[in-house]
């Protein structure tokens, strides 16, 4: 057995009984205190601050031929700039999210974007492929972590039965950086040169960033509960710090008396890396992490050699190529209303069928109800279309026959993949509710290291066998890895449950034991 083993088993049984603890005390008291229209705005804001994250790494794709000939490297080299970027994207957040879970999300968020903004200045001034690669790693690492602290907000507002509702609002900035990254890549690299580029992110990454500062408030349930319960100053926006400082005697300030009992016990990790990798120590969640990887892992095969692709076999220049990257973006932000209104109608069907009642503005205790089956019924069929997609773009790309029938693939390929992957990021948060951001940034750790090995393989694979058979054989990939998420729709439940009562037969041998010991020996322990 692992010497981390023990450690874990005794967190995780504490986890549980916390859980339990919190959700007997939270029964009369609302999961979120926050009125409807403020839930909707904070996740957009949150959902925006995401942006960051893959405009950085889409805008980037036009400028690859630009970057390359101006810094005299191949684009073998300019690829690994990418690959070191989803590497550190992957790294990264593990760190943000642990922090998180405990501290709160605002002053991570804050942080985020100042290391953003320095990197992305150095990127604009340097004029050396290493230079280049250090800030890359910069700017993944102050990007990156933007999104699992978006996904753990959404955990932190909303219900399970309500999330689905939500994912329209909550991936809106995520899914349009990969629709708008190209074609506003493609725009500034064609008329102003790529260091443009670097300089529009600056711009971008410093007016949103203080518009977080101001706006922005805490959300972690570590620190305000349900939202009732009033933040350190430290934690308060700058808006809430005025507002309460000359409007301290108005009405409009009062807020619901403060729900103390639903604040989440803080815990602390000694590492934050090994916060996220614990996650999939589970079967269930290691099973949804490798496959959500592999998915991700052929979205990136075909976002980053898509560039020099069209580049060599239809002569296209960086606004012809950004724009041929939007119908990819556009099919993952339609996804998402497409999406939420089926994982909420299904849910709703399973809970129904299972005996589940739902309650409005009530976290739903999910120990005897089959969230597995709920999300992965609508799941696995978009799997399966995008593997037939991916397919038929490759082919299609290789024969040269129709632009419009590589676009109307990429659409179809963006739409199916994107609903996919997120249905597999909102079952990771669901089977892992009292740390969001960690469970998301566990599964961004999978994601980005299986997607910067597709980076690195995908040119020289393609070269070797062509775009057609390249295609496929990321498809058949998928399809023989598939059997992990049947795997978890038919046992998955089994597996949770099974995990549920071996803690709880830890935690009463422990308090069987606890019982047992004498005074002399009680004190000595503790």
């Amino acid at each position: 057995m692992s010497p981390l083993a023990p450690e874990v088993v005794d967190e995780k049984a504490q986890t549980n009984a916390i859980s339990e603890q919190q959700s007997s005390v939270q029964s009369e008291a609302p999961y979120s205190v926050v009125p409807e229209r403020e839930k909707i705005f904070l996740m957009l804001l949150c959902s925006f601050a995401a942006l960051i994250s893959p405009l950085a790494g889409s805008i980037y794709f036009p400028a690859i031929v630009a970057i390359a000939d101006d810094l005299d490297v191949s684009i073998a080299k300019i690829n690994l700039t990418i690959t070191m970027y989803l590497i550190f994207q992957g790294l990264a957040p593990s760190v943000v999210a642990s922090l998180s879970d405990t501290y709160g999300r605002r002053p991570p968020y804050i942080a985020c974007f100042m290391i953003f903004l320095g990197a992305n200045i150095g990127l604009a001034v340097q004029d050396s492929y290493p230079a280049l690669m250090v800030l890359r790693c910069l700017q993944s690492s102050g990007s990156s972590g933007t999104v699992a602290l978006g996904s753990a907000t959404v955990a932190d507002l909303a219900t399970r039965a309500e999330r689905g509702k939500y994912i329209a609002y909550a991936s809106m900035g995520i899914t349009l950086g990969p629709a708008l990254g190209p074609v506003i890549g493609g725009l500034l690299s064609h008329f102003l040169g790529w260091r443009a580029i670097f300089w529009f992110l600056v711009i971008f990454s410093g007016v949103f960033g203080a518009f977080l500062l101001v706006f922005l408030p805490e959300t972690c349930r570590a620190v305000v509960g349900n939202g009732s319960v009033p933040p350190p100053v430290w934690n308060r926006s700058l808006w809430q710090i005025a507002r309460s400082t000359v409007w301290r005697s108005s009405s409009r300030t009062q807020r619901p008396e403060p729900a103390h009992e639903t604040i989440h016990t803080r815990r602390k990790r000694r590492n934050p890396l090994i916060a996220g990798a614990m996650v999939a120590r589970d079967a269930e969640a290691a099973l949804i992490l490798i496959f959500g990887g592999l998915l991700f892992s052929g979205y990136m095969a075909v976002m980053s050699t898509l560039a020099p692709e069209l580049e060599s076999r239809f002569g296209f220049n960086s606004i012809q190529i950004g724009l041929c990257y939007l119908p990819f973006g556009v099919g993952s932000l339609t996804s998402r209303f497409t999406l939420g209104r089926l994982l909420d109608l299904n849910f709703r069907r399973e809970a129904k069928r299972q005996n589940l009642p739902i309650e409005k503005n009530k976290q739903q205790d999910l120990t005897n109800f089959n969230i597995e089956i709920a999300r992965l019924t609508i799941t696995i069929p978009f799997v399966y279309a995008s593997c037939a997609f991916l397919v038929a773009y490759g082919w299609v790309l290789q024969a040269r026959t129709s632009l419009a029938a590589i676009v109307i693939f990429l659409f179809l390929s963006g739409h199916t993949a994107t609903a996919a992957f997120s249905s597999l990021n909102t079952l990771v948060v669901d089977i892992n509710p009292e740390t969001p951001a960690t469970a998301v940034a566990a599964n961004n750790l999978f994601r980005c290291l299986l997607g910067a090995g597709a980076v690195a393989v995908a040119k020289p694979l393609i070269d070797r066998i062509g775009i057609g058979w390249a295609a496929t054989f990321v498809a058949g990939l998928l399809v023989v890895f598939s059997p992990c998420l049947w795997a978890v729709y038919l046992r998955g439940y089994r597996w949770r449950r099974g995990r549920r009562e071996r803690r709880e037969r830890l935690e009463q041998a422990k308090g069987n034991a606890a019982k047992a010991m004498t005074p002399g020996e009680t004190s000595k322990a503790a």
